[in-house]
């Protein structure tokens, strides 16, 4: 075995720990300060491969490690130290869960005698996230003995696998350390932080039977609607899907955060069903629904599908559930829905089996060229408000720039305005909260520094997460607009509570947010539009290159941006 002069902690778990990050290509790491995770810390900077950014909010910190993860596709490792540092971590690893990102979760703890005993900073934080990990792991605080090595080895090796493979998700290693925490030593390579265990993957692949099974149901169906919910870039899919397209009884939904769009496909959902007529809806209900990616931001066309009952739905995903969102499921295809595309289309075209010529997806174009001019002749004439603060910034959005929306209202105004010129679009659409949009965010923008990351968020979510704004990573290529509407305008907009008599006071809850001296605080420039006319001339400047990170304020009246976005989506 080799040894070296590097000096890092002299605690075993620790140092096997990080060794196997090493190992299994981990590269980046979101630590917050404690001294129960000193040791952890101390393994992770002697390492010469691990990227270490320090967030003193392990809340805040969470959200920036799943911004990273999410836009990178590599899994990022948190490390918190004992106590309730742990379960701040939570609301992220809940999005993390349910948007199948990879993260690696380790939390320093006292031993195991120690807890419930009053001791400080101990609470049972061994599965404390059990519902929303892949896997828990606990590693005991001696590990001297040479079989305490190999189960430490083994677990961790086990949790990385886990995390990284299949249906990938978050993870919880939870490192029980012991005093003294400060004890240091020379590196030393064992056998046990240096075993690897990999694992093989065989492609994805739909039988020949499956495939040509499934196909004819395809080719034969009259009325076949593909529809994308939240999902990666992806190319294969994107290709595929257009293929599938071209046959005429196939019309593919997407929306901003699949990151699929094309002008093959109805890129704005809400846009186009909320024209419709009850005996249009009628007309075009679909009798095969096929469901890629993730949760689906479109209530309407939820409520469509689930009024209407598709004779059959299939869902193409790595899952460990049976996802029946819209009450009529049918298939559940368990694999990536690239290679699921690929294969139905290669044996349409090797046996070449005819389609049904129904005229659905023309039908489709035609009402989406409908609701693209109703779209058109709305903004036209729609006053100063929070739809028409999106569309003029949403117009101005530079190529390639990689957006991020909060949840509320702004990735709701978000897919009516597809942003085809943008690199990717995300969101928090897993648990659909808006308590980390800042700091997720901030994590995808630290993860590529060079390119031009917006974020589009409200006041009410800028504010929840205004610490965010804290965090030493952020790149002056970040740039924040904030929709300034009095707070809470998803509440003022959805039927359950806009006309509650509470509104006002408990659920738009419009506090005083001082949001220029805050960033004049965080050393952000500032830039604020009271009109479409001020905006359209700070947009320029909002976009150009410069030594900080930017946020815009656009100050729009809150009742009537929700009344307007009513109007637009006809309801009353």
């Amino acid at each position: 075995m080799e040894t070296n002069t590097t000096v890092t902690t002299d605690k075993e778990a620790c140092r096997i720990l990080v060794s196997l990050l090493e190992k299994h290509c981990v590269e980046e790491a979101v630590v917050s300060p404690g001294s129960r995770n000193a040791p952890l810390m101390m393994a992770l900077s002697a390492s010469g491969s691990i990227r270490c950014t320090v967030v003193i909010d392990e809340r805040s910190a969470a959200f920036i490690a799943l911004g990273k993860a999410s836009v990178t596709g590599r899994p990022v490792v948190l490390v918190c130290t004992s106590g309730t540092a742990l379960l701040n971590y939570a609301p992220a690893v809940a999005e993390a869960y349910y948007r199948k990102v990879p993260l690696i979760v380790v939390s320093a703890d006292r031993p195991v005698e120690w807890i419930d005993q009053d001791d400080s900073q101990t609470l049972r934080q061994y599965e404390a996230l059990a519902n929303y990990v892949k896997g828990n792991y606990n590693i005991p605080a001696d590990c001297s003995a040479p079989t305490r090595q190999w189960y430490a080895n083994r677990m961790v090796n086990d949790a990385l696998i886990s995390a990284t493979s299949g249906r990938q998700a978050p993870v919880h290693i939870n490192v029980q350390l012991d005093a003294p925490l400060g004890g240091m030593a020379g590196w030393n390579d064992t056998r046990w932080t240096a075993r690897t265990v990999g694992i093989i993957q065989p492609d994805q692949r739909l039988s020949h039977a499956d495939a040509a099974s499934l196909a004819t149901i395809v080719s034969t169906s009259p009325r076949v609607l593909v529809i994308a919910g939240f999902h990666n870039p992806d190319v294969a899919l994107r290709d595929a899907l257009e293929r599938l397209s071209l046959r005429g009884n196939v019309a593919v939904m997407t929306e901003t955060i699949s990151n699929l769009s094309s002008p093959r496909f109805i890129n704005a959902i809400d846009s186009v069903l909320s024209i419709m007529s009850e005996d249009e809806l009628d007309h075009m209900r679909p009798d095969l629904v096929i469901t890629v990616g993730g949760a689906i931001v479109s209530r309407f066309i939820k409520q469509y599908l689930r009024r209407v009952h598709p004779d059959e739905h299939w869902h193409v995903g790595l899952s460990d559930t049976t996802i029946d969102c819209f009450q009529s499921l049918t298939q559940r295809i368990d694999m990536e829905a690239a290679p699921f595309f690929s294969g139905l289309l290669s044996v349409i075209d090797e046996d070449c089996i005819a389609c049904c010529q129904s005229g659905y997806y023309e039908a489709w174009m035609a009402l989406d060229c409908s609701a693209r001019k109703i779209h058109s002749y709305f903004l036209q004439s729609a006053p100063w408000s929070d739809l028409r603060a999106v569309s003029t910034l949403m117009d101005a959005v530079p190529e390639g720039t990689a957006l991020q929306l909060s949840n509320g209202t702004s990735v709701r105004y978000a897919q009516l305005f597809p942003a085809l010129q943008c690199s990717r679009a995300d969101s928090n659409r897993g648990v659909s909260g808006i308590d980390g949009s800042t700091s997720t965010a901030i994590g995808a923008a630290s993860a590529f520094p060079n390119r031009l990351t917006m974020l589009l968020t409200g006041d009410m979510s800028a504010q929840y997460d205004i610490g965010a704004l804290a965090a030493p990573c952020i790149p002056p290529t970040f740039r924040m607009a904030v929709l300034c509407n009095g707070g809470g305008g998803i509440f003022r907009f959805i039927d359950a509570t806009r006309s509650m008599p509470i509104l006002d006071r408990f659920l738009v809850a419009d506090r005083p947010f001082p949001l220029r001296q805050l960033v004049d605080a965080y050393g952000f420039a500032y830039l604020e539009a009271s009109s479409e006319a001020e905006l359209v001339a700070v947009l320029p400047e909002f976009f150009s290159p410069s030594d900080r990170p930017v946020i815009l304020a656009i100050n729009t009246p809150g009742d009537v941006s929700a009344n307007i976005l009513r109007d637009y989506l006809g309801l009353q």
